[in-house]
């Protein structure tokens, strides 16, 4: 008997705390997923993944306990030039047809202010799955002209593109790499709450 009320409040308090959480989704006309890597050392190559597809779950109250999870098409990487998305795309560095997606879902949040954070969670590339950070801000939350709640932020890190085995790699005659093995990413998010 006791074992069966003790289930029962387990039940209730999760279905409480589950309750109390919003899904927010992506206005992917109003966000980028980006990302920036040196060529040859001299200049930067930016780029961007035009389709991808998550949620995040937030209780307002308290931010840190928020889902992100986010999975990415990569064949809809975008420098700006064919020629080097067709590349990216092929074996030598992501391998779509073998690999299409990518994956981020969020272990932890700690928030330093109420606007600062810090962000670990679990990134999959290619046959790799790694923990990484990235320290973020939140941006603010609006009701726009139609009645939608929004809300903003803004996220980077730098991850070796090595550890996730996209592993292409040309130098020049003094060593130095034609593509930089270290990419930063960055993220500036709009989402709507669910209504």
């Amino acid at each position: 008997m006791l074992r069966r009320i003790s289930l029962s409040l387990l039940i209730l308090l999760a279905v409480g705390s589950f309750a109390a959480a919003d899904t927010w989704n992506f206005d992917k006309a109003h966000s980028k997923v980006g990302f920036a890597v040196r060529h040859m050392v001299i200049s930067t190559i930016t780029g961007s993944f035009g389709d991808y597809d998550g949620s995040v779950t937030i209780d307002s109250d308290k931010p840190e306990t928020a889902v992100i999870d986010v999975t990415i098409k990569i064949a809809s990487i975008n420098t700006d030039n064919q020629k080097r998305d067709d590349h990216l795309r092929s074996a030598d560095f992501f391998n779509v047809e073998q690999f299409p997606t990518m994956r981020f879902k969020s272990k932890k949040i700690s928030m330093a202010s109420d606007s600062v954070f810090t962000m670990v969670g679990d990134l999959t590339l290619k046959d790799v799955t790694k923990e990484v950070t990235l320290t973020g801000k939140f941006q603010g939350k609006v009701d726009d002209p139609r009645g939608n709640t929004r809300a903003g932020f803004s996220a980077s890190t730098t991850i070796n593109r090595q550890d996730f085995h996209v592993s292409w790699s040309n130098a020049l005659k003094d060593g130095s790499l034609v593509v930089s093995n270290n990419v930063d990413i960055n993220l500036e998010v709009e989402l709507v709450k669910s209504n």
